[in-house]
């Protein structure tokens, strides 16, 4: 965890901004709840436990700060909330998939990556350079079917 909040701190501070104790509180969070998706309500309850006085303003705008310096990404999941998790810089781009029941909402990820040949196809054929990609797979998990 030290490692990650360092290199949060040196790609803020190349961007001119600092990490406060709040945005650390949000960082935090959402490292200690990795195998989580996280909605910004979600995110303010489990800080609010640690730092009383922070709001869900500034819980919002640290995940929008976060989301555009690629220190966490967020997703959108179909059910109306943004989800939030750690991007850790050792494993940087789409490293997984995510599968969505649509009875119970659980949310199951995939750790194999299964467009690295439609990425390739795409950038080849297309001259397109990919910088990522999302996978979403819906349907109903083993105890809502």
């Amino acid at each position: 965890m030290q490692n990650y909040i360092k290199d949060v701190e040196k790609t803020l501070k190349n961007g001119d901004f600092k990490l406060t104790h709040r945005r650390k509180a949000v960082l935090g969070v959402l490292w200690d709840n990795k195998d989580k998706h996280l909605s910004a309500e979600e995110v303010y309850n489990l800080v609010k436990e640690k730092e009383p006085d922070v709001g869900l303003a500034t819980v919002y705008r640290t995940l929008e700060l976060f989301s555009g310096f690629g220190i966490v990404c967020s997703m959108d999941f179909g059910d109306g909330r943004m989800r939030y998790e750690c991007i850790d810089s050792k494993n940087e781009g789409h490293h997984h998939h995510h599968i969505i029941c649509l009875k119970c909402g659980k949310i199951l990820e995939m750790a194999e990556d299964l467009l690295d040949d439609l990425e390739a196809r795409v950038s080849r054929e297309l001259s397109f350079k990919v910088l990522d990609h999302q996978l979403k797979i819906f349907g109903h998990c083993s105890e809502c079917k």
